[in-house]
Order: structure tokens, then sequence, then C-alpha cells
């Protein structure tokens, strides 16, 4: 079963939780510099690994264009990673909610990702991954500048935890841009749902640590933990201190958002993503009854561009009719309809 359809801790605002680690063969020069029958050298060394250890391999030149975009949707592969042009292929482990990229920016990009608030268990399988590879290889390591990666930014423990969050009450205002500005005085960075190059929108966003040079996994974890539970505390404190005539504006766009959700006949993916936020902002103040948390964090995979594109047998031939499907999605998974 894949994350998005388990139940997460904290997950009234906090979606998933995922660490990753960047990873290079001494062997090999860095992907930039590396050609295309090494690449596939590399891929076949580091594929026997991993496949005598559950993943399955998924080869970029033999999959679609959208085929590999809803792999970026389910968080499993990066942007970037879409659009290499050596050899590369990602390796999937769903039912662990393990993915491993080889020839991304760095060699092995392995990652573990998690339904809600779960550093600790994200942070222990990724490190059994990296244990598999660092026993069956020569990983680039400098005493002093730790992993050794294709960009400086990542040197030290190259590792990145990265907390996915619906922060809707956050938003209001500025204090999303206020919040984004006290997390890089920390050595955190705050971007949209997919990571480096984007934006948040309705509320949806990801936290993860800039700082990987001169702090060890377990410092990094511990910057991390009490600067979401704060975040997180904040937005619940919001949430709570609305009243009066604030809180019946709020109601009715939670209603006005549940009434589009379940009437509309068209929905594009930029319509849906705040409206499932203020579903979730609803369900999470008792504002909405009936609703499924989990049925949301689905639909903010599922409903999305490549992967609708997926689930049926024909597949639509332009974004209209595509925006017809999502809407019938949302009524089905949300209302039953």
């Amino acid at each position: 079963m894949s994350w998005y359809h388990i139940p997460g801790s904290e997950q009234d605002t906090v979606i998933s939780t995922r660490v990753r680690f960047a990873r290079n063969l001494t062997e090999y020069p860095f992907t930039s510099r590396l050609d295309a029958t090494r690449a596939r050298e590399m891929l076949g060394r580091v594929g026997e690994v991993l496949e005598k250890n559950g993943f399955t391999r998924v080869d970029f030149a033999d999959i679609s264009r959208t085929t590999a975009q809803s792999l970026v949707e389910k968080h499993y592969a990066s942007p970037a990673f879409v659009k290499e042009s050596l050899p590369h292929a990602l390796f999937l482990n769903e039912p662990c909610n393990l993915s491993v990229m080889v020839c991304e920016e760095d060699h092995i990009r392995l990652q573990c990702i998690l339904p809600g608030l779960s550093l600790k268990d994200a942070y222990g399988g990724a490190c059994k991954v990296e244990g598999l590879l660092d026993n069956a290889f020569s990983l680039a390591f400098d005493k002093r500048l730790g992993y050794l990666t294709g960009c400086p930014s990542n040197l030290g423990t190259a590792m990145r935890v990265s907390v996915m969050l619906c922060l809707p009450m956050l938003t209001v205002g500025h204090r999303l841009e206020t919040l984004s500005h006290q997390l890089g005085q920390t050595g955190l960075l705050l971007r949209g749902l997919f990571g480096e190059g984007s934006s948040p929108s309705g509320g949806l966003v990801q936290i993860s640590n800039r700082v990987t040079l001169g702090l060890s996994e377990e410092e990094i974890l511990s910057r991390m933990a009490p600067a979401i539970d704060r975040i997180i505390d904040t937005e619940r404190r919001l949430r709570a201190s609305v009243t009066g005539i604030e809180l019946d504006k709020l109601t009715d766009r939670i209603l006005r958002a549940e009434g589009t959700l379940r009437y509309a006949h068209t929905l594009s993916a930029s319509e849906m993503l705040p409206l499932l936020s203020d579903m979730r902002l609803g369900a999470a103040m008792g504002l909405l009854k009936g609703v499924r948390v989990e049925a949301l964090t689905t639909l903010l995979v599922e409903a999305m561009p490549a992967t609708l594109t997926l689930s049926q047998q024909s597949a639509p031939r332009c974004d209209h009719e595509r925006d017809i499907l999502r809407a019938r999605l949302v009524k089905e998974r949300l209302f039953g309809e």
C-alpha cells in the first residue's frame, strides 16, 4: 500500500515526512561528467543490489512521460530526474515506502517517505537502504567534508529531511512570508509541494533543512523536530483563536469549498488544492462531519494530472476532459457519489 493511502500521525496538519540521502560511488565520475555507457553499467550494479532486496526497477527509457510525471506526483521521483538525459532508473519498494533514483544530480538519491509526522521512522527506513549500498559499494566520503556530492550544498551528511504540511491559517496575510524568513534564520527552507522550484499553494508547504555540512544526522533531526512542533502548534492556536464574525467567514469559506467539491462539473488541479486544504481545516476544526482526512491526502496524489490520466482505461483527450474526470473522482472519494 502506498504512503498516501495510510493514516498518519498529526494528519490534521502534517501530510508526510521524507528523509533523503545523496550518495556517489568512488569509482565513477559525478553524474555531470558521466557518459551513457558508464551510467548503464552503474545502473546494472546498483540495481542488482536493490532488486535482491525487494526493489522493482522502473527504467525511464521504457516509460511514457505521463508515467514518469506520475512518479513525481507520488513524490517518488524529482522533477529534475524526469528531465535527466543520461540513462536513469527508479528503484521502488512501495510496500516499505522506499525509492532510489539512480543517475539524478548524484549517482544515488535514496529516500523513505511516510504519512504524517514520522521523523524517526523515515530516517530509519532511509538508513536501512543506505546500509545496503554502503556494504556493496565504496561511497565517496571525505573526513573533513563528509559525503561528496554533485552540489556543494549537499556536502556533509548529504541528508535532506522534508515535512509536508497543510497550514491554511498561516497563509493568511503575510504569515507565511514571516514564517519563511524565521525558518531561514535557523537553517530551514520553506517551499512548495514539490520542493525546489515549486511555490506554496493553498497552504500546502514543504519544510526541509538547508544545512547538511557541520551537523550530524542526529543533530539535523533534533533541529527539525522542535521547529515542526512549533509550526504545528502555531497553526492549531490560530485555528482555535478564530471567533465571532471571523469564525463565520471561515465557516462560510470551508462550506463553500465543500460545496464546490461536491457539485463541480469540472475541476482543475490548481483549483482543487486550496479546496482540499480548506476541507482538511474544516475537518480538524469540527466544522465538517464525516470527512476522512486520509481521502483528502490520497486525492493530493490520485487527482493530480498524470496519475489521474493513468487511472483511466481511455486517456482524456484534453485538459477539459481530465478536469471533468477529476471532479467525478473527488465526488466519489469524499462524498460517495
